[in-house]
């Protein structure tokens, strides 16, 4: 789903996992090294600039395919909630930022009632440079894929 309203918007999905809400939210919290194994073909490269995985203000810059091109992207991680299964990055540097003023990315795990698995959502808000910049539902789709490999990969190990 998307809202906008002239240059600022969201975009916003939500995508049903086997993998428990915990385990899910780990791999983007304290796993991110392991996304290359997880995500064949999408994830090439990540590194740990500052700070600890998946902590509070640590940058990591990833090294990813997006639209069949290969693309880099610096983050931020602004926000770290493990009772809620939540995580929020800021992109600081990178191709999207060609685009976009400001992007910041939330994800954020939620089990599921009475039955296993949890429903994951992915909420991205952003300011685009001008009306002519591309569209962040690219974006939200790679976001979904990359979800649905790391549900995979998690699957694999139990």
């Amino acid at each position: 789903m998307a809202e906008a309203t002239g240059l600022v918007g969201k975009v916003e999905a939500d995508l049903e996992i086997k993998a428990s809400a915990g385990k899910f939210h780990h791999m983007f919290a304290g796993r991110q090294g392991e996304w290359l194994k997880a995500t064949p073909g999408k994830i090439k490269s990540c590194e740990l600039l500052e700070g600890d995985w998946g902590k509070l203000g640590s940058v990591v810059i990833w090294n990813y395919v997006h639209n069949g091109e290969a693309a880099m992207t610096k983050k931020r991680v602004e926000a770290v909630d493990p009772e809620n299964n939540l995580i929020k990055f800021r992109i600081v540097e990178g191709d999207v930022m060609k685009d976009y003023k400001s992007f910041v990315s939330t994800v954020q795990a939620t089990p599921k009632l009475g039955e296993p698995g949890s429903v994951v959502n992915w909420h991205m808000e952003y300011e685009k440079i001008s009306e002519d910049a591309g569209h962040p539902e690219t974006i939200l789709q790679l976001a979904v894929e990359i979800s649905k490999d790391i549900d995979e990969y998690l699957l694999k190990e139990e």
